[in-house]
């Protein structure tokens, strides 16, 4: 893995990720918002375009791929199966833009998905911001760039790589560059 693939840490509670995907946008939004298709490499659950509306995640990261995986690390057995959050849209603008509160409404962070067009590609920006601790974002580090990888698998018809064993390994790489950094 270089570095240009990892995300970018852009403060204590924010982490930027980006993607070069095969288009075209429309192709690459219908992987955002519609259930059927996001349960491919996040979660499923239906997403309101309308600002204020609801978001469902339903989530079940062991179907994500056939690839044999790693037992669920300990920290996130509650995790194992499915599992379900709840969010609000606070921004929509399809098909370029769609952002929500994120799982924890409590101490809610938020996610932003941008999508530009670059040739035949979509870039895909994938913002997440207002996270309450370094253990979260380590964890969201991880969890973002393993599902990240999985939708690129899915939408160029690749064989995606087991989410945990991947989650694991990208959690210890962003813990260290997290230290690096001086953020943890």
């Amino acid at each position: 893995m270089t570095t240009s693939e990892l995300g970018e840490i852009i403060d204590a509670q924010t982490i930027r990720f980006e993607r070069l995907l095969p288009g075209p946008i429309e192709r690459v939004w219908s992987y955002l918002v519609e259930s059927d298709k996001r349960a491919k490499w996040l979660c499923a659950g239906d997403i309101s375009l309308d600002v204020g509306g609801p978001v469902d995640m339903v989530f079940n990261n062991e179907s994500l791929s056939d690839e044999p995986d790693i037992d669920i690390p300990e920290k996130y057995r509650e995790y194992r199966g499915e599992w379900r959050y709840h969010g609000t849209v606070t921004r929509c603008e399809p098909p370029r833009l769609v952002a929500h509160t994120w799982m924890d409404e409590e101490h809610a962070s938020e996610v932003c998905y941008e999508l530009t067009e670059a040739g035949d590609q979509v870039r895909l920006v994938v913002t997440h911001t207002r996270l309450k601790d370094t253990q979260m974002m380590a964890g969201a580090c991880g969890g973002w760039h393993a599902h990240l990888n999985i939708l690129a698998d899915v939408l160029a018809n690749r064989r995606p790589k087991a989410f945990w064993q991947t989650h694991a390994t990208l959690e210890s790489t962003y813990e260290s560059l997290m230290r690096d950094q001086g953020v943890m």
